[in-house]
């Protein structure tokens, strides 16, 4: 029988939320967690393949695990297990691929357990009695249950959270598979059922997330704008006008002692009147909406197969501005896609402008086998892709520096996330990072998860500087 475990995650929050699953699930089966540096007994690799060099990456933490852990068991998960199997060539027999996410709590329970029996999952020991809604104080009986959502699932039956260790904002995930098929993405290949957890389910996690002391809920999904549908392409589905997003917001924004919430990733078309009425509703939910533009330019949108064009796009930045104050507006945006001329570059710039970004992510164009834009021609030259990615980072860091200028004078709320030589830092409201001055005297001595307030002193390269109010 297998003693300990060690997880390591590559990838986006749905990643780090599941190894937080599967870390409380190898507990509840018995097992440790290694220390000390001792290879473990149970090596666990969660993957990530969105680029060529993330599905490199998890291969190589893989056969890292085998050479590290010649007498232990090594296993796969995430989306590189769905992969195409030219990928997956070479790992070694001893390791073992899990890529029915379904089955996940059940392979892991055979493995952990050395046992052989067949198992369909029902059998697996998983404590889920956090679920019913009897079991958390804070959470009224009535609550979600109103809320009748589409391909509900367990996800994988995987156990809820109970505190996400190592972290001041614990994720929360609502949300499973895309099927928008953008030509860039391998994500509908490797994820493509679209499911959503039962409100009941979510509302439990949070409680219990918030009961161990945690002080921001991060509400993520892989597609998380088309929670309680089963597609992710609006143009499908059924009843539209229902907000299923912002009634989950809604509910969840009630629960007793929880300072925030913040929505991760969305695109322009899932903001609705609705979700901007939750937002103005419940103070604990932050100011601060994560837009995926991609691309400022009609003509590359379309190549993209995005839902939208960057006049809706600007459209939907609009109707933010004029519901939310100061609203922290951020994005992801990739330079050199195939065909991307020089004017198209421009309007992204010109459009990115016009917004006034909190934060752009900025991503070099690299294809991806296995895509429509993998074929895709005209290729942009590497140089040309440098330059550009370079020239939109410099206006990133304008763009973000011009935001929170605003703020100087102004009070904020941090949750501090380090203390290191008497400075604490973390994240104000509108997510930009601030680091606090010490206090000499002593008096106001900051640890980390403190939620204080400050007055925003200075404007730095990179964040803004702050003492306590």
């Amino acid at each position: 029988m297998l003693k300990t475990f060690a997880i390591e995650t590559l990838g986006c929050k749905v990643n780090q939320y599941e190894s937080r699953q599967i870390h409380t699930l190898l507990q509840q089966l018995g097992l440790k967690a290694a220390t000390n540096g001792r290879p473990p007994d149970l090596a666990l690799v969660n993957t990530c393949c969105i680029t060529h060099t993330a599905s490199s990456k998890s291969r190589q933490y893989a056969r890292k695990m085998l050479k590290r852990n010649k007498n232990g068991v090594v296993v796969l998960i995430g989306c590189l297990s769905r992969a195409p199997d030219t990928e997956l060539a070479n790992l070694g027999e001893n390791v073992i691929i899990i890529n029915n996410r379904s089955q996940i709590a059940a392979e892991l329970s055979k493995i952990a357990l050395n046992h052989d029996s067949e198992n369909t999952g029902e059998s697996v020991p998983i404590n889920r009695d956090s679920e019913k809604n009897g079991h958390i104080n804070n959470i009224r009986p009535e609550i979600g249950q109103k809320i009748k959502i589409k391909n509900r699932s367990k996800l994988c039956n995987l156990p809820l959270l109970t505190s996400f260790q190592g972290q001041t904002r614990a994720f929360v995930k609502a949300q499973d598979g895309c099927d928008m098929y953008c030509t860039y993405c391998i994500i509908p290949f490797v994820r493509p059922e679209i499911m959503s957890r039962p409100v009941p389910e979510i509302l439990a996690e949070a409680a219990q997330l918030t009961n161990s002391g945690h002080k921001e809920i991060v509400l993520t999904g892989i597609n998380l704008g088309s929670y309680g549908r089963i597609t992710t392409r609006k143009d499908k589905w059924q009843n539209p006008k229902i907000d299923y997003l912002a009634d989950l917001l809604d509910v969840l924004a009630d629960i007793e002692n929880l300072p925030r919430i913040r929505v991760s990733s969305l695109n322009p078309q899932d903001i609705t009147t609705r979700l901007l009425d939750v937002f103005c509703e419940h103070k604990n939910i932050m100011p601060h909406l994560h837009l995926s533009l991609q691309s400022g330019s009609d003509n590359i949108l379309r190549k993209m197969a995005r839902q939208y064009t960057a006049g809706e796009y600007l459209e939907k930045v609009e109707m933010i501005k004029s519901r939310l104050e100061t609203p922290a507006i951020t994005t992801d945006i990739i330079v050199g896609f195939p065909g991307e001329t020089d004017r198209d570059y421009q309007a992204t710039l010109e459009l990115a402008e016009k917004v006034g970004f909190a934060r752009v992510h900025v991503f070099s164009f690299s294809a991806r086998k296995g895509t429509a834009a993998f074929n895709m021609k005209p290729k942009t030259k590497p140089d040309i892709i440098k330059a550009r990615a370079s020239r939109l980072k410099e206006l990133a860091d304008k763009l973000a520096y011009d935001y929170r200028q605003q703020f100087i004078g102004r009070t904020a709320q941090v949750l501090i996330e380090t203390v290191e030589d008497g400075i604490a830092t973390g994240r104000a409201e509108r997510y930009f990072e601030v680091k606090i001055n010490p206090d000499l005297s002593g008096q106001n001595r900051l640890h980390k998860n403190d939620l204080v307030k400050v007055t925003l002193t200075e404007n730095e390269k990179s964040h803004l500087t702050a003492e306590i109010f």
